[in-house]
């Protein structure tokens, strides 16, 4: 096992602590399990995959996927205005990682 944090160390500078402020939070797993699973999704698609989430929690949520760079946000110039999301680079680095989260959670559910 890593010993990423060391004894006596600032949590806030360590690897993890950073880990876990990008994917904090309710709905950015399965915002990012969707994408890496299903592929593109335009914002009602997601909304409606992820229901019950609120379009304001949505919203918050892919700006902060996208600004630390798990996520892209493609937006066409058209009328109706189109916008995709999808992973990037970085994201599609991190699906092994929540992979294993799966798997642990697999196994160790109650039945």
């Amino acid at each position: 096992m890593n010993n990423c944090i060391k004894k006596g160390m600032n949590f806030q500078n360590t690897g993890f602590s950073y880990s876990m402020s990008l994917i904090s939070g309710k709905y950015k797993l399965p915002i990012l399990y969707a994408l890496a699973f299903y592929g593109t999704f335009r914002y009602n698609e997601l909304k409606r995959f992820i229901d019950p989430i609120s379009f304001k929690t949505l919203t918050s949520n892919l700006k902060e996927l996208e600004d630390c760079g798990l996520i892209i946000r493609k937006e066409y110039q058209k009328i109706p205005p189109k916008v995709e999301y999808f992973l990037s680079q970085k994201g599609k680095s991190l699906m092994p990682i929540l992979d294993q989260l799966c798997d642990w959670g697999e196994k160790n559910k109650p039945n």
